[in-house]
């Protein structure tokens, strides 16, 4: 097992399997220099691996986006929204398979996070998960409701948008933010198991392939409307 790491994140070789850990010491929040690290750990990983687990640290998989970035001027936030989307839409179109250990609170950008991967298991905690930012006074940008739209139940996707509704991880299964969820103390053994078993399993070409019929219109919609929303995009509305 070859290994790397940044203050934010790091990068471990599992066999085929690339395994990303983001841990800042505190909630997980994602700021440039945390999104730059996990670009770096997919360039490696899309180089080197089969597939990719991306896991938190206990009980925080990510707060979302850094508010003390977002609310220190419109500038600063809409640049940071646009580097989140752009890791975000990557992770949503990557060419091999994503595994996500979601291991507590996943809110606002941490749920658009889980929404981008294609496997999402959870640990069993008493945490939450969902988009909050209608409850934090921020209009929630079209991009995420089209992936909204694409990733989570129909039955659930305007309570979980305009409604701003946060799930316990079991309630999170049907609404779509995750798959299945697992006791804390198996998650990273069910994420590497089951990452391990696309490497092995997958016809790389095939699934990358695949991937660009079923997800490339709705990333293609997503780029589209970035731009607009990044122009547009708020923080602190009342």
């Amino acid at each position: 097992m070859s290994e790397t790491s940044s203050p934010f994140a790091s990068y471990e070789s599992a066999g085929d399997v690339a395994v990303i850990r983001l841990d800042d010491g505190k909630v997980n929040v994602l700021s440039h220099e945390v999104i730059a690290a996990l670009q770096e750990c997919l360039d490696r990983a899309e180089s080197e691996a089969k597939a990719v687990v991306m896991i938190g640290r206990p009980g925080k998989f990510s707060a979302g986006f850094d508010l003390k970035v977002m609310q220190s001027s419109p500038e600063a936030a809409s640049n940071l929204f646009r580097a989140g989307m752009d890791l975000f839409v990557r992770l949503y179109e990557f060419p091999i398979p994503v595994v996500t250990g979601c291991t507590g609170h996943a809110l606002a950008a941490g749920a658009i996070w889980l929404m981008c991967c294609d496997v999402r298991i959870g640990a069993d905690t008493p945490t939450k998960v969902g988009l909050n930012e209608t409850a934090i006074g921020m209009v929630l940008p079209s991009s995420v409701i089209t992936l909204a739209r694409d990733r989570l139940s129909p039955r659930h996707v305007h309570s979980s948008t305009l409604l701003a509704r946060l799930y316990s991880p079991a309630e999170a299964v049907d609404v779509g933010y995750l798959d299945w969820v697992v006791p804390e103390d198996e998650l990273e053994g069910a994420a590497m198991s089951e990452a391990a078993g696309l490497a092995e399993g997958l016809a790389l070409k095939a699934f990358a392939g695949t991937r660009r019929l079923i997800r490339g219109p709705v990333a293609e919609s997503v780029r589209e409307i970035l731009d607009q929303d990044t122009r547009s995009f708020t923080v602190g509305l009342t």
